[in-house]
């Protein structure tokens, strides 16, 4: 999981918990609140009941009924049962009212002078008034279906509104996370695409508030001093390349007019021939590390458009001249794409050195001195396939294929120093294009070359 969707994870789910028990809490409070306010309702009601008996004298019980009558809320559905000290009913608001009481709750009363309970839906107030006459027992019973329709309410609300702003932070924290973490994602993108050819990429700073564009300034300062490194290090292979090819020259030179001398026996130009070979060999190599080193530099950023099919024809020539005996048999199939896809912007020469190295790779490595080059066009890509018949690589050499001085076992007995492939992917990738290598049937190597228009 990435730092952007963890963050947004944690945040939400903080929220939601946090919300959650807020809405709980409140709940839990009204609800309480709601207990007591029917509790001190009840009480008064108690109260105001007992203070009538006890302070007017040889009351009528009709006109207390008509009084609770004329004052009891339909909303509560209150009922009142007045008991005296011998714990015998005295007095009931509603004749017909059926309100389940025992002798134990009085005597709980007279312990305790107040309790309150619920059954079922009913609540339950009891209260023992103690006056100098007279004892009473007064239970008071209601239903607060007032209270308990807000409490319902409440809990509606609080639910759709805990949904609805869960689903909301979501939402809200995913958009604000990943737009105060586009800086990182754009220094991400940035890293990513950094590879030998761009060293020069540097990440841009905005401001030096915040940790990420710290991090993108010390980036930076850590890009210069690797570029310098690297320049230095390319520049030191590209002096002694160059000055390497000079004595070299020289000795090759001295090796065939000492070879086209008739002052030396057989075995002498023999053993000179040999060593000419081995010189040859080390000119190439030096070649090749001279054309690595400065695959990168902005000399080759040559953006001139060039027909891909021209350059191959070219270096086609230039193998036939150096292999007479090589075929290759060459294919373009047909597509209304294919003129513009050939129109390659790039440096002609540096695309030439690549499609030399894959041809002269498919001649030395091929069984049957033939080579097939197809040309096609899928989509926004031309594609060339190079493929030969010979022995092929395991999966081990080919996930190493394209690296500096990789030969693989079908490269015994050939001359070469593991260079021209990745020469190739070099060349590639500074003209944004790839190179795979595969083996569709048995005993057959096909390289396949992509670029992109």
């Amino acid at each position: 999981m990435t730092l952007k969707n963890r963050i947004s994870l944690l945040v939400s789910l903080l929220f939601t918990v946090l919300f959650g028990l807020a809405s709980a809490f409140i709940f839990i409070l009204y609800s309480n609140f709601r207990k007591q306010e029917f509790n001190d309702r009840l009480e008064i009601k108690a109260l105001s009941t007992i203070k009538l008996l006890a302070n007017v004298k040889d009351i009528d019980y009709k006109i207390m009924k008509l009084i609770d009558k004329n004052s009891i809320n339909e909303l509560y559905d209150e009922k009142t049962l007045i008991f005296d000290a011998d714990f015998n009913l005295i007095y009931s608001s509603i004749d017909d009212a059926k309100i389940k009481w025992s002798v134990t709750d009085l005597r709980f009363l007279k312990n305790h002078k107040t309790f309150f309970k619920k059954q079922g839906d009913r609540e339950f107030y009891g209260v023992f008034f103690d006056t100098r006459a007279k004892d009473y027992y007064v239970l008071i019973t209601a239903n607060d279906s007032y209270g308990k329709r807000k409490l319902v309410y409440l809990e509606y609300i609080l639910i759709i509104s805990y949904v609805l702003f869960t689903a909301l932070c979501w939402i809200l924290t995913s958009f604000t996370v990943k737009k105060i973490m586009q800086p990182l994602s754009s220094f991400h993108q940035k890293i990513k695409n950094i590879n030998e050819n761009n060293l020069d990429t540097r990440v841009e700073v905005k401001s030096n508030k915040n940790e990420i564009d710290l991090i993108a300034n010390e980036f930076n300062f850590m890009m210069d001093r690797i570029e310098v490194s690297y320049e230095k290090q390319k520049e030191f292979t590209a002096n002694a390349s160059h000055e390497l090819r000079t004595p070299l020259s020289r000795i090759i030179s001295q090796i065939e007019n000492k070879i086209d001398s008739d002052t030396i026996d057989s075995g002498s130009k023999s053993f000179l021939n040999t060593i000419l070979t081995d010189v040859n060999h080390l000119t190439e190599l030096i070649h090749s590390l001279l054309i690595l080193s400065k695959l990168d530099t902005k000399r080759y950023e040559n953006k001139e458009p060039n027909r891909l099919d021209e350059i191959l024809f070219t270096a086609i020539e230039k193998l036939n001249k150096t292999f007479p005996d090589f075929v290759i048999l060459f294919d373009i199939e047909e597509n209304e794409n294919l003129d513009a896809a050939l129109e390659i912007r790039g440096n002609k020469k540096l695309l030439e050195i690549a499609l030399s190295n894959i041809l002269k790779n498919a001649c030395v490595y091929s069984d049957n001195k033939q080579a097939k080059v197809t040309i096609s066009c899928k989509e926004k890509n031309l594609i060339i396939n190079v493929s030969n018949t010979g022995k092929t690589l395991d999966e081990k050499e080919q996930k190493n294929l394209f690296q500096p001085f990789m030969r693989g076992k079908n490269a015994n007995g050939t001359s070469g120093f593991g260079l021209g492939l990745r020469i190739v992917q070099r060349i590639l990738t500074l003209h944004k294009a790839t190179i795979t290598y595969s083996v569709p049937n048995k005993n057959t190597n096909l390289f396949q070359l992509i670029f992109h228009f």
